[in-house]
């Protein structure tokens, strides 16, 4: 198989060759008229943090290869090849159901599978204050418990690689540690940690801040506060939501300057994105309604979110139209360094012998007329011309 597109960073045609699944050439093009109509390539945007979308929800009573493939389909029409599926708190039964459930669907070799890159954790230790725990229900939230995780990680089959947690809950540093050992990747979120408490977490393994800027209180102290110290912390990665809803456009601005490469970009899409606007039921943030702009809140408080009704797509032109990222940082956001943190270097670029996750797209300069146009996985079509318009 052939795909041909521009290369973001350069600008220069190429033409990439796959065969079983893996990148086997890649060749530059001269420069004519047909080259100069070609999409932009990447390899396949990762978002390592979704808990559902188009419907389809990872979070609920029971998670079903249906929502799964709901999830997977939709993701990969707004040109995601991988990610990871978020299971947020709630009492142990219903996470565990969800972790054997996306455990299943992975070895089934069903569709989409080979778009699972590992299970997000997010909580349930975190904070129990509200801002803090944002939409996450309070009576699930709790300290961490290692026999407890090692119990969900069995239920994954192992698929458990980035876990988000709250550094000030009791028992936090010991078992940042345990999971570093296990080679699981940690996050600080939906905390209230000081800075000698986030310091710690970093010292034990901790490496990433979960969409920092959120997942906060709405008012806090001005300057010594959660926010800052991981901004400012150079050892942290950090992700951020560039829905034009959970940071405005100058914070955004602001934080990923400040982050500059060790920025990353996700959507964490729930399942009422790509939905029409009004008031939905969900079992994870109760009454919730999505506004015509696309925001989405918890009835109960409205200054609360509760996820984010947009996608990768949208969010990676929000990045470039309201700050000075260029569009092959924003790329790089959503390949090689989502890739890096999850030590799967083998996703997060274009080179012989990777798998062949591919991104073909349109995208002006000033993040205008972005379109997805074809989505590979694994050297296969799962979303392009054949399936129609988005």
């Amino acid at each position: 198989m052939l795909w041909r597109g521009k290369l973001p960073h350069t600008d220069e045609p190429v033409e990439v060759e796959a065969y079983d699944g893996r990148i086997t050439a890649i060749r530059r093009l001269g420069q004519d008229d047909k080259t100069a109509a070609l999409p932009w390539i990447s390899s396949g945007w990762i978002d390592v943090q979704v808990n559902g979308f188009g419907g389809y929800d990872l979070n609920g009573t029971v998670t079903s290869p249906s929502d799964i493939e709901g999830v997977t389909r939709a993701l990969h029409r707004r040109g995601v090849a991988a990610y990871l599926p978020t299971v947020i708190t709630g009492s142990y039964d219903r996470m565990r159901q969800a972790f054997s459930g996306l455990s299943r669907y992975v070895q089934s070799g069903e569709f989409g599978s080979a778009s699972i890159a590992g299970i997000h954790m997010e909580g349930p230790y975190l904070s129990g204050e509200d801002g803090s725990r944002g939409a996450h229900p309070r009576a699930y939230i709790r300290n961490p418990e290692w026999d407890e995780f090692q119990r969900l990680q069995d239920a994954a089959g192992g698929l458990i690689r980035m876990v988000t947690l709250a550094p000030e809950r009791e028992g936090s540093v010991p078992f940042i540690e345990k999971l570093v050992k296990a080679g699981v990747v940690v996050a600080i979120g939906h905390t209230m940690a000081t800075g000698e408490q986030i310091d710690r977490a970093v010292q034990a393994g901790a490496t990433v801040s979960t969409h920092l800027g959120n997942g906060s209180q709405p008012v806090l102290p001005r300057h010594p506060n959660y926010i800052w110290h991981q901004l400012a912390d150079d050892r942290l990665w950090a992700t951020f939501i560039p829905d034009g809803h959970h940071l405005a456009p100058p914070v955004l601005k602001a934080m990923l300057r400040a982050k500059r490469d060790k920025s990353l970009l996700v959507s964490d899409a729930v399942m009422f994105g790509g939905m029409a606007p009004g008031r939905y039921s969900s079992l994870i943030g109760g009454e919730v309604e999505l506004t015509a702009d696309g925001r989405l809140h918890t009835v109960e408080n409205p200054a609360i979110l509760a996820g984010s009704a947009s996608s990768l797509d949208v969010g990676i032109a929000n990045a470039i139209r309201y700050t000075d990222m260029t569009l092959a940082e924003a790329v790089s956001a959503v390949t090689i360094r989502p890739a890096v943190v999850l030590a799967m270097p083998q996703l997060g670029g274009l080179a012989i012998g990777n798998p062949a996750n591919l991104t073909l797209f349109d995208c002006n300069a000033d993040g205008s007329g972005m379109f997805v146009r074809e989505t590979v996985v694994a050297g296969e079509t799962v979303y392009g011309p054949i399936y129609g318009p988005i």
